[in-house]
């Protein structure tokens, strides 16, 4: 499912409150039939992954090495990976494709490559659901476009539930099973793409005349 919206309309909001990030005002997180307020930080890591715009800035460490930690749950109390957690991140580093730069300084590598080595860090926690806030902002088309094609193919192998937020409205209407239009800190709207990329819908959603619609989205 992807957050569609204004700047400020409170997209980051509902993803940092459902990954625990806030504290929910009101309502219940529910994670595979259970309250999630009733699982442990060890037990919330193996469900859920967590990809949100702030960029983490690791010290010294090589790309493989960031994939590496998302083992973490899996591991014990010194973090040494076993056979099984070493498994995993070869696997998470094929499925995204960085072979190539795995062993270089996570810091020397382009901003579409981190963004998949935190993919594969995601991945790596076998998560049953994965959050997403924004995770194209930093990248070009090119690297969009690739990013998105990864996470399509993680969700037909791995089949884990995505929620994200999106800006780019034509790679969402490409990408997603279903969406929902938050405004003003509220659900203004949900329902299958084709039900929501409609003129009327994004011109409320956004404050958009249809003049300008049709300048910028018309095909």
């Amino acid at each position: 499912m992807t957050l569609i919206g204004p700047n400020g309309s409170g997209k980051s909001t509902i993803l940092r409150t459902i990954c625990g990030h806030l504290r929910a005002h009101a309502g219940t997180v529910m994670i595979e039939g259970r309250n999630d307020s009733a699982l442990t930080p060890n037990e919330r890591a193996r469900k859920m992954a967590v990809l949100l715009t702030d960029r983490l800035r690791p010290d010294r460490m090589t790309c493989r090495e960031v994939v590496e930690t998302g083992r973490y749950p899996y591991t014990g109390r010194f973090g040494l990976l076993s056979e099984t957690d070493r498994r995993a991140v070869e696997e998470a580093v094929g499925l995204v494709e960085m072979r190539d730069f795995a062993d270089r300084d996570f810091t020397e590598v382009s901003d579409g490559q981190r963004q998949r080595v935190m993919l594969a860090r995601a991945i790596c926690q076998e998560p049953r659901v994965l959050i997403l806030d924004e995770p194209t902002s930093f990248l070009d088309v090119y690297h969009k476009i690739a990013f998105l094609e990864i996470l399509r193919r993680l969700t037909r192998e791995k089949k884990p539930a995505v929620l994200m937020s999106m800006h780019e409205l034509d790679m969402a209407e490409k990408i997603s099973d279903y969406v929902m239009c938050v405004r003003e800190g509220e659900i203004f709207r949900s329902g299958r793409p084709e039900e929501i990329f409609r003129p009327e819908v994004i011109c409320e959603l956004f404050g958009l005349s249809r003049e300008l619609y049709a300048a910028y989205f018309s095909k």
